[in-house]
C-alpha cells in the first residue's frame, strides 16, 4: 500500500471541559476522497485547521509528505488587501499554474472577476475563496462546507469539477447527495474520538447506527452488573475479607467506568404546534406575472396547492424563488393574474438569512417575545429552558445573546421559534442551512408527519427527494413548471434540472464594462487554427488517455506493499516515472484547454 501523503496521529485538542479531539487519527492517500462527519461543534473544522497547519494541537503529530501542495477552504475567508476578486484568486496560483483557471473558476461560480472584495456578500466571498482553493489543482484539498451559499447549478458544477480532479480530498459537508457522489471513505468524529469506515457515505448511516446500538447494549450490561454488585453489597459482607475487598474494588472500578463514559449527544426533539385545520384549498394562482424593471421573474404561472401538499421550489440564485414564495403567500401582489388564499390559514415562516433574529436579544426573549419565561407549544405551556433543551441548547444559554451563537445554533433557534407558533402552513426558505445530518433527519420526519401544508425552498437534492410531493422549477425567462415528486423525479420526467440564470442585457453590459476596465484589451481572434494547433487538438485526447492508463498502471504497481522490499531500485524508478507521467499529463491537459 502506498504511504499516506497526509497523516495526523493522536491529535488532542480542546477549549476547556471535555477534549474536543481526544486521540484522533487521520490518514489520507494520494487521490483519496475522505469525508468528515459528525455533530455541529464536534471538532471537524478544528481538525481541518490542524491539518492545514493553522492550529497547533495540544498533543499529537502532523505529517505532510515533502513536496505536497495543500489548499484549505475556510468558512470565513479574508479578502483584505486585494483590489478585485480575480486578483484574490490569482494570488493562490503557483508559478507553473495556467493563469486562465482563475477567470474560468470565477465565471463557473457565477462571478465576473472585477468585483471589489469590500462589496461582496458572504456568499460571494465564499465563492471567491472556493475558486482560489481549486485554482492551483493541489495535491490535497481541505474543503469546509464548500456547498454553503451555492445554488444548485454551482453545486452540481462543483461536484463534476471535483470528480474530475486529481486532488486528494478531505471534505466536510451536510449535503448527503454531495457526500455520496465524492467520498470513498468516512471519518466519523464522535465524542472526541474518530472512527473510520472504508467505503462511500451511502453506507455510513447504517454502520453508525450499528455502532450506537452496540454501545447501548454494552452500557445496559454494565448497568445490570453494577446493580447486581450493589445488591450484594447492600446485603452485607459475609464471606472471606480478602475476597470481599476485591469485589468492593471491582465495584468501584465499574462505577468509575460508567461515570467516565461519554454517551452520545441527545437528539433534537421537534414538534410543530398545530393550528386549526385549513380549508382544502390552500393557494390558487392563476396566470400570475411579476416584473422588476425590464425583467420578468414570473410569467403566466398557474398552480393549485391543496391541504397536505409539500411543495419544493428550486432554481438558480436570482431566478425568483423567494419572490414566488411571497406571491403564493400573499406577501407580494402580482402585476398580472390573481392569487387566492384558502380559509383559516395560520402561517409560520423561516427566512433563509436569519434576518428576523435580533442579535442583541437573548434566546429566551426571542422565544417568549420578551414577556415571561414560558412558551406555548401545541397548546401546552412549557418553561422556555425545557423547550430550548429539545433543540440541544444548554440551560445557561437561555440568557445568551443571539450574536454569540454559531450558524448551526441560529438555525436551530429559528426552527424552535417557527415550530412553536400554531400553524397549518409552514413556509421554509432554505431550512437546511447549517443543520447537521441528525437534525436534518428529524426535520424530515417532522415535515412528513405535519398535518398541514409545506412550501419550501432548498438546494439540498436529497432533502427535496425525501420531503416534497411536487417541485416547482425555474425553466428560464420567467417560466416555472411544476413536476410531481422530488428533484430526482423532476429529472426523470424530462426536467432540465436547475440551470444558471442568464444575465439580463443591462447586467451583461455592466459586467462587460467592469471587465473592460479591469483587463487589458484582448488580441483579435486569429481565425483558423494553424496546422500545428489543429494536429495537437486531434492527437492530444489520445495522448491524454495513454498517460492516464500509464499513471493507473504505475499506481497499481506502487500499491504493492512488497514491491519496495523486493526491488528498491525498481520502486524508485517507478516513482520517478509516475512523477514524470503526471507532469506530462498536466501539460497535455493545459495545452488541450488552450
Amino acid at each position: 500500500m502506498a504511504p499516506p501523503i497526509l497523516k495526523l496521529d493522536g491529535i488532542r485538542h480542546g477549549f476547556g471541559g471535555d477534549l474536543l479531539l481526544d486521540g484522533v487519527d487521520l490518514s489520507l492517500g494520494a487521490r483519496e476522497r475522505l469525508c468528515l462527519v459528525g455533530r455541529n461543534g464536534c471538532g471537524k473544522s478544528t481538525l481541518l485547521k490542524i491539518a492545514a497547519g493553522l492550529v497547533e494541537p495540544a498533543e499529537g503529530e502532523c505529517f505532510l509528505q515533502p513536496g505536497t501542495t495543500l489548499r484549505y477552504l475556510q468558512q470565513e475567508p479574508d479578502l483584505a488587501g486585494f483590489d478585485t476578486a480575480l486578483a484574490f484568486v490569482e494570488a493562490g496560483l503557483g508559478p507553473d499554474d495556467p493563469p486562465f483557471r482563475a477567470q474560468y473558476l470565477l465565471e463557473s461560480l457565477g462571478m465576473a472577476g472585477p468585483e471589489d472584495p469590500a462589496t461582496l456578500s458572504g456568499g460571494e466571498r465564499r465563492r471567491a475563496a472556493l475558486a482560489r482553493a481549486l485554482a492551483p489543482q493541489p495535491d490535497i484539498l481541505l474543503l469546509d462546507e464548500p456547498t454553503n451559499h451555492l445554488d444548485l447549478p454551482a453545486i452540481e458544477w462543483l461536484e463534476r469539477e471535483l470528480k474530475g480532479s486529481r486532488s486528494a480530498l478531505v471534505l466536510v459537508s451536510h449535503d448527503r447527495r454531495f457526500l455520496q457522489a465524492l467520498s470513498d471513505a468516512v471519518l466519523w468524529i464522535d465524542r472526541g474520538t474518530a472512527r473510520r469506515m472504508d467505503g462511500g457515505f451511502a453506507g455510513f448511516e447504517d454502520w453508525r447506527d450499528g455502532i450506537l446500538e452496540q454501545e447501548q447494549t454494552e452500557r445496559h450490561k454494565l448497568d445490570r452488573k453494577i446493580a447486581a454488585e450493589t445488591e450484594w453489597l447492600r446485603k452485607g459482607v459475609t464471606a472471606r475479607r480478602k475476597r470481599n475487598m476485591g469485589r468492593l474494588r471491582a465495584l468501584g472500578d465499574l462505577r468509575r467506568q460508567r461515570r467516565e463514559q461519554r454517551t452520545a449527544a441527545g437528539t433534537v426533539a421537534m414538534a410543530a404546534s398545530e393550528g386549526k385545520t385549513s380549508g382544502k384549498l390552500v393557494v390558487e394562482a392563476k396566470s400570475i406575472t411579476k416584473r422588476f424593471g425590464d425583467r420578468a421573474v414570473l410569467r403566466d404561472f398557474s398552480a393549485r396547492i391543496l391541504r397536505g401538499d409539500r411543495v419544493g421550489v428550486v432554481g438558480a440564485n436570482g431566478s425568483g424563488k423567494t419572490t414566488l414564495l411571497n406571491l403564493l403567500t400573499g406577501a407580494l401582489q402580482p402585476d398580472e393574474g390573481t392569487v387566492r388564499l384558502g380559509k383559516s390559514l395560520e402561517m409560520a415562516t423561516l427566512d433563509q438569512n436569519r434576518e428576523s433574529l435580533d442579535p442583541a436579544a437573548t434566546l429566551q426573549d426571542t422565544l417568549t417575545g420578551g414577556s415571561g419565561d414560558t412558551v406555548t407549544v401545541g397548546g401546552e405551556h412549557r418553561h422556555v429552558v425545557s423547550y430550548l433543551k429539545d433543540f440541544l441548547f444548554l440551560p445557561q444559554q437561555a440568557r445568551t445573546a443571539i450574536s454569540a451563537l454559531s450558524g448551526g445554533e441560529r438555525g436551530r433557534l429559528m426552527l424552535a421559534r417557527a415550530l412553536a407558533r400554531p400553524s397549518n402552513l409552514l413556509v421554509l426558505d432554505e431550512p437546511t442551512n447549517d443543520l447537521d445530518l441528525e437534525t436534518l433527519d428529524l426535520l424530515q420526519e417532522l415535515l412528513a408527519d405535519y398535518p398541514g401544508t409545506v412550501l419550501l425552498v432548498s438546494h439540498d437534492r436529497d432533502f427535496l427527494d425525501r420531503v416534497v410531493t411536487s417541485v416547482i422549477a425555474a425553466d428560464g425567462d420567467g417560466r416555472w413548471i411544476e413536476y410531481a415528486g422530488g428533484y430526482s423525479d423532476m429529472l426523470a420526467q424530462g426536467g432540465r434540472g436547475v440551470e444558471a440564470r442568464p444575465a439580463s442585457p443591462r447586467e451583461r453590459a455592466r459586467q462587460q464594462k467592469a471587465a473592460g476596465e479591469a483587463q487589458a484589451p484582448r488580441p483579435k481572434n486569429r481565425g483558423k487554427l494553424s496546422f500545428k494547433d489543429k494536429h495537437a487538438l486531434e492527437t492530444l485526447p489520445g495522448n491524454i488517455a495513454q498517460l492516464e492508463a500509464e499513471i493507473a498502471r504505475l499506481n497499481a504497481l506502487l500499491a504493492d506493499p512488497a514491491y519496495y522490499a523486493r526491488d528498491p531500485e525498481g520502486f524508485e524508478g517507478s516513482t520517478q516515472a509516475l512523477r514524470a507521467a503526471t507532469e506530462r499529463l498536466s501539460r497535455a491537459e493545459t495545452e488541450w484547454l488552450r
